[in-house]
């Protein structure tokens, strides 16, 4: 704040004239409002290209040790695309019932306060879109490197830790340059990024097809070989994540009563049945046995029939992947600090829509800015990860009672949609959430712990916020 009061100052002193086209240009970015120009197909490829990141390869061997069997890591599978779908279906009333910007933010006041609306804005501002979009960038540098590393001059050689940093970062500031010059620019890359990696996973499961696999008869992992069922399901949500994007978008959707739930719905089980297809090629190509040991199962099944350039060619897609999930990821993100700015005075500044580029530049500007500053900050995607689970899914849970209390608050607001299932769908969704906070203190309560006290420093920031401006604050109808 004292930044832009310093920025303000120094414009009145440059002339009345010039302050005044100043203000008008601000009161115009104000006023300006978001448009509805995603079609079904933009929404369901944002979805898509969100979930499908690079988590397919990360996790897929450990899930199949988990499983223990095929008919075992089928079922994990299959069960994390159910739980997505539970929590696809809770956000799809909300956010045809309140088609605006911000997602949970705009839930979570409606349901508990300001308050709850103002700490869900906090986390995502400070840890979890930033960690997100951190998370893709590793991934993005990690395999990027195998393909700049022949290039590399010699006198950057031995420094791989600088270049992955500086990949990384490079990936984050290209990609939020293009969704600063507008909507369109961004939902083209996000469509082309999502096509592209689409049909790189099909082409994985026609190679893997191709071959004539391991040959030997399936049989059951020893109880040595397995890993635990609480990491794998932990994995497999994690492989899931992001179809809650939607919300976020919600007031630039077209048709937004009917493409919300539709967008949703097709795109989670799109996801679904491309996981268990890609699953069923690596099991094919690799048995049971060979996708558990696996380091890297994708460039294994691609090493059967390519073994000079399936590598290369499996880095090149999952940096596509990476790079489809952090434009959704920062097209998405930069909306719920919009939302933040629009509804809360001392974050004003985040709450300019640019009425030239129909996009919330500063918003994204300052997101880029904190995504670079964690991978500086953190270097790798293991400790990354540890620093969001806790808080990400506090705030999952959160929401998806929020349509609990809605419904009993608010009977009379018109819901185009209501959750089949409802209040067990709603109620096994937060269960979950709930058992995977759980587990990521158990797994690491340092920075568990450490997320969780940045939450609840959330809350004397609000409380000091509201006693600044001498009442509370308040929130659109």
């Amino acid at each position: 704040m004292l930044f832009v009061s310093f920025v303000v100052k120094k414009q009145t002193l440059r002339g009345e004239k010039k302050n005044m086209n100043c203000e008008e240009h601000e009161e115009t970015d104000r006023l300006s409002t978001p448009k509805r120009t995603l079609s079904l197909f933009d929404s369901t490829c944002l979805i898509v290209g969100i979930i499908i990141g690079a988590g397919i390869f990360e996790t897929a061997p450990t899930i199949a040790a988990a499983g223990g069997s095929a008919t075992g890591m089928f079922a994990l599978w299959i069960v994390g695309g159910l739980l997505s779908l539970a929590g696809a279906l809770c956000y799809a009333e909300l956010a045809t019932t309140y088609p605006r910007e911000g997602g949970d933010y705009v839930y979570l006041t409606r349901a508990y306060g300001p308050w709850a609306g103002f700490l869900f804005g906090w986390i995502q501002l400070v840890i979890a879109r930033p960690g997100d979009i951190t998370l893709m960038a590793f991934i993005f540098a990690t395999y990027a490197m195998t393909l700049v590393g022949p290039i590399v001059p010699d006198g950057l050689a031995g420094h791989e830790l600088a270049l992955k940093l500086g990949l990384a970062s490079a990936a984050v500031v290209a990609l939020t340059l293009i969704n600063v010059l507008g909507v369109r620019h961004g939902k083209r890359t996000q469509n082309v990024l999502t096509v592209v990696k689409v049909l790189g996973l099909v082409a994985i499961f026609a190679v893997a097809f191709a071959t004539e696999g391991p040959g030997d008869a399936p049989r059951l992992l020893s109880a040595s070989e397995r890993r635990p069922l609480a990491l794998a399901l932990i994995l497999v949500l994690f492989t899931y994540g992001g179809w809650n994007e939607m919300a976020y978008v919600a007031a630039e959707v077209k048709r937004p009563k009917h493409n919300i739930l539709r967008a949703l719905v097709l795109g989670t089980v799109a996801v679904t049945v491309l996981y268990l297809a890609v699953n069923a090629a690596f099991l094919h190509a690799l048995g049971l046995e060979g996708m558990a040991r696996s380091g890297a199962v994708g460039v294994d099944v691609i090493n059967t029939v390519l073994p000079q350039w399936g590598g290369r060619l499996l880095a090149a897609l999952v940096c596509v992947s990476a790079l489809g999930a952090m434009n959704g990821q920062i097209f998405a993100g930069a909306r719920v600090s919009y939302a933040l700015g629009t509804e809360h005075r001392p974050f004003g500044w985040l709450g300019l829509w640019n009425s030239r580029t129909g996009t919330p530049v500063v918003a994204l500007a300052v997101q880029a800015f904190l995504a670079v500053g964690l991978i500086v900050a953190f270097g790798s995607f293991e400790e990354t990860i540890l620093y969001t689970a806790a808080a990400v899914y506090s705030f999952y849970l959160a929401t998806s009672l929020a349509l609990i209390v809605l419904r009993r608050r608010e009977p009379d607001v018109a819901r185009p949609y209501r959750v089949t299932g409802y209040p067990v769908v709603p109620l096994v969704f937060a269960a979950c959430c709930g058992f995977l906070i759980y587990k990521a203190f158990v797994y690491s309560p340092l920075w568990a712990g450490i997320s969780a006290a940045i939450l609840l420093a959330g809350l004397p920031i609000y409380w000091l916020s509201t006693y600044v401006e001498g009442k509370g604050l308040g929130t659109r109808d």
